[in-house]
């Protein structure tokens, strides 16, 4: 079972938004925009946060998160069989109340003909009315007509003529499942690790921790297949009956200890007036409990200590690894399955991580994104927010979700691509140009991109901007590798209304023949035709880097022979050049 998509609605700083759900999700966005807030929408609905009044938008008395589950398995679909829509899927939503109170409500589809509506079936018990409905057939041929038997007759036809009955698709207005209370994990296992947290949470051997959950799975197994093991279950089980008045089999226990036998004798003797009788049964422990309540993680690297003593940096390295065994471990899992063409009786489980790149290095973070698409990849879903690009993958674009808030009237807003943005060369090209600009993570952290043909630009403009006192820390570079590829980049801004400058040659050297140019002008055209104007802008380079900056045509080590050059003792920017870079940069004179 996975989510399809998300409905918030004045919960926090998220005043109503509908997000399409992936199987790996990374929410991006500026400080206080609201990234943690739709993290916690989905902890809220799983039953891992209680509200609280301050999480209601700006004092609504009512809040609620609404989740499309699909790709339900065969429990899920006996679990939720009243709520299965005709395409396979449910829809529940969790309402809070100002307050304090919350509910789950489940949608289901009703039959638009009131006879065969579940809330009416008590008014056709009667034999006369009921056998002229249509699904009189499926009617018992005698005897009383009970209020169940209406309801079974409702649910046959309606399954035998699906094609012919209309539905409306409600709110249930009775509990979910009908149940006070919805059990915790009814929907699938929620692993979430904060961002500031003890990494002994982690690796406690509660059920609640991850390593409780990992580690009751390997406790399980050697419950299942380890002789030993079984072997010390049945003599436990054998020496904790030898304390009872009765044996295993219900027989009288000769072998009792006396002791027992006279305690329970003197509790006895002093209930006489009551007319009462005390007996003392001790059952055996429950082996895996003990066995779990009793263990301990030790870390040794040179000193053997547990794990609250170490550095942060090494304590996120724990949980890391204990993340990429999860991943490791269920990627076997769904290989196996496949192979064998069978499928665990359920196999939801999300996986929620608030800021995993803290006390991380760079390739440390690279690694574990690389943990996180495994997970996704091996049928579970994640979901984070990230302040870091090395946990973003561009040809991933449709796991980013952008948080933004531009205002407290409408509160935060997300920003996501859903469509395919590229096929065929198109797509490659763009996968390839990653080779070349591996950080291009970071243009979604940007308050704006300059999308740039190749490394010469990327190298020299920010040191021109720095010399004339307009670079900006917030606006990134991308070395889109080709003009070509620029028109892809764009693309991409556009679906996430990101803005952008596209700076290109034109490309009419005087030794270029009429082919040349023309091929030029039709790469040039595609950029104009892809940009979005009330989004980004252009600035063209008359008729390359190096004729802009008057450096020689050819040679190698273009970025490093443009460098040497700008910084060489006389170099002086020509002011056609420096309003160019101005404009970059937003700081035309």
């Amino acid at each position: 079972m996975k989510i399809e998509s998300i409905w918030i609605k004045n919960w926090r700083s998220v005043k109503e938004e509908k997000l399409r759900a992936q199987d790996l999700m990374v929410i991006i966005g500026q400080n206080n925009h609201g990234k943690s807030n739709l993290l916690s929408s989905v902890l809220f609905f799983f039953g891992e946060v209680k509200q609280q009044d301050l999480d209601f938008y700006h004092g609504s008395a009512e809040l609620f998160v609404e989740i499309e589950f699909g790709d339900l398995d065969e429990s899920d679909k006996t679990t939720f069989k009243k709520y299965l829509t005709s395409q396979g899927k449910i829809v529940v939503r969790k309402t809070a109340f100002l307050g304090g109170s919350f509910e789950y409500r489940g949608y289901i589809e009703n039959p638009s003909e009131d006879w065969l509506q579940e809330v009416n079936a008590s008014a056709y018990t009667k034999r006369e009315l009921a056998s002229s409905l249509p699904f009189h057939p499926y009617i018992p041929d005698s005897g009383r007509i009970t209020k169940q038997n209406i309801i079974d007759a409702q649910n046959e036809y309606i399954q035998n003529n699906m094609g012919n009955i209309q539905f409306s698709f409600e709110l249930e207005t009775t509990n979910f499942l009908g149940l006070k209370s919805v059990a915790k994990g009814i929907f699938g296992e929620v692993y979430f690790i904060p961002a500031v947290k003890e990494a002994s949470d982690d690796f406690s051997s509660k059920d609640s921790s991850i390593f409780g959950k990992m580690y009751a799975d390997v406790v399980a197994l050697m419950s299942e297949h380890n002789n030993d093991w079984k072997e010390t279950k049945e003599k436990l089980g054998k020496l904790f009956s030898t304390l009872n008045k009765k044996d295993q089999e219900g027989n009288e226990n000769i072998d009792r200890p006396k002791q027992l036998t006279d305690f329970e004798k003197e509790l006895t003797d002093e209930l006489i007036a009551w007319g009462a009788k005390v007996d003392i049964e001790v059952s055996a422990p429950d082996i895996e409990s003990v066995f779990k309540a009793n263990t301990q993680v030790w870390v040794d690297d040179g000193v053997r200590t547990d794990i609250k003593r170490k550095g942060h940096g090494l304590q996120r390295a724990l949980t890391v690894a204990l993340i990429q065994v999860v991943a490791k471990k269920a990627f076997v899992e769904a290989e196996l399955a496949k192979e064998q063409g069978t499928r665990k009786v359920s196999n939801s489980r999300y996986f929620i991580f608030e800021e995993p790149e803290l006390y991380l290095h760079p390739q440390a973070q690279r690694s574990l994104f690389d943990s996180f698409v495994a997970l996704s990849d091996s049928g579970s879903q994640v979901i984070l927010c990230t302040h870091s690009s090395g946990l973003i993958d561009v040809e991933r674009y449709k796991s980013i979700y952008i948080a933004t808030k531009n205002d407290e009237l409408n509160g935060t807003k997300v920003k996501q691509c859903t469509e395919d943005l590229f096929e065929g060369d198109s797509k490659k090209d763009f996968n390839l140009s990653y080779w070349i600009n591996p950080d291009r993570g970071e243009l979604f952290f940007a308050s704006k991109v300059v999308l740039l043909e190749g490394a010469t630009e990327k190298t020299v403009f920010p040191l021109l901007a720095k010399e004339l006192g307009v670079f900006r820390y917030e606006y990134t570079l991308i070395d889109c590798g080709s003009k070509d590829n620029i028109p892809l980049y764009i693309k991409l801004m556009n679906k996430f209304s990101i803005p952008y400058l596209a700076v290109y040659d034109r490309d009419h050297q005087a030794h270029k023949g009429v082919d040349a140019i023309a091929s030029a002008d039709r790469s040039t055209q595609k950029i104009v035709d892809e940009i979005d104007v009330n989004i980004g802008s252009s600035v063209v380079l008359e008729n390359d880097i190096e004729e802009e900056l008057g450096l020689p045509n050819g040679g190698s080590s273009k970025p490093y022979v443009a460098l040497s050059h700008i910084t060489a003792e006389g170099f002086k920017l020509t002011p056609q050049m420096e309003q160019k870079i101005r404009k970059i940069y937003d700081a035309e004179a």
